[in-house]
């Protein structure tokens, strides 16, 4: 079983964890390390079993954080090599182990697969992580669209967690100069409420039991339109399981995610 924890994720800060067998794995640290120590013990994650942090690209909100909880924790950088290369000077002597496409990484009770996401940074991942008994979280956002290696890379997972940015009309509506608006709603941008509901409607399979709705824009959406959007469409396709959207300001409860005995590739056996 692995317990995933929502730390927070919004425009302002996304940082999450998984947890199992006594070892976590961070992702993402897009807040200061006092803050990521404070919504860690206020969501029950010991940064101190902290083994690795995985991040999925450079942009500050995703990042801010990563190198001081590197130093402090002792533990390496799991990332792409161009953010990588993005960060690196930042990251003094911390340890760098390459993630991407082919580049499965081994972290305790964890393994680590990941591919490119379509977004505006140097070198954007998506990331899947699985534990030894085969439960698997699945952690997508800042994704302008979803491409056919995001789709075989989310395929069969015990929990996804996937952006849901934006309400088109909010969008629309928001006060953003045409330039931003094209920039978040474009193949390098975020993902819509209405692409996430698309998305989470292909990748349903009976062994699916936990969907978080992530990376919210506070001027373009709610949690309440988020969900609205896409509940309907899970339960359309049969889904089940539990339904949560992650909050900008504070850690969402532990979530426990464990593996479907008797589910693979998505047929019930």
């Amino acid at each position: 079983m692995i317990t995933l924890y929502m730390l927070g994720s919004g425009s302002r800060g996304n940082c999450c964890a998984v947890e199992s067998e006594g070892v976590a794995l961070l992702i993402d640290a897009g807040f200061s390390v006092r803050e990521v120590e404070r919504r860690a013990e206020a969501a029950g994650l010991d940064v101190g079993r902290v083994a690795g942090i995985a991040l999925t690209h450079e942009h500050g909100d995703h990042s801010c954080g990563a190198a001081g909880l590197a130093r402090r924790l002792g533990v390496p950088i799991l990332t792409a090599p161009g953010t990588w290369g993005r960060l690196a000077c930042l990251m003094e002597a911390a340890e760098h182990r390459a993630l991407g496409l082919c580049a499965r990484v081994e972290l305790g009770p964890f393994s680590i697969d990941a591919c490119p996401t379509s977004h505006d940074a140097a070198e954007p991942l998506a990331l899947v992580i699985r534990g030894s008994d085969g439960a698997s979280v699945g952690v997508a956002y800042d994704l302008g669209r979803p491409t056919t290696a995001l789709r075989y890379l989310l395929r069969h997972l015990s929990a996804i967690v996937l952006e849901a940015n934006h309400d088109e009309v909010q969008l629309r509506m928001s006060g953003y100069p045409p330039v931003v608006q094209r920039r978040i709603a474009g193949s390098g941008g975020h993902l819509s409420n209405r692409a996430a509901a698309e998305l989470l409607r292909e990748l349903h399979h009976p062994g699916l039991s936990i969907v978080v709705l992530a990376h919210l824009s506070e001027r373009c959406n709610t949690a309440a339109d988020a969900r609205a959007a896409v509940a309907p469409a899970l339960r359309r396709v049969g889904f089940d399981g539990v339904l949560h959207v992650a909050d900008q300001d504070e850690p969402l409860p532990p979530i426990l995610v464990a593996h479907m005995v008797g589910i693979q590739f998505g047929l019930e056996l």
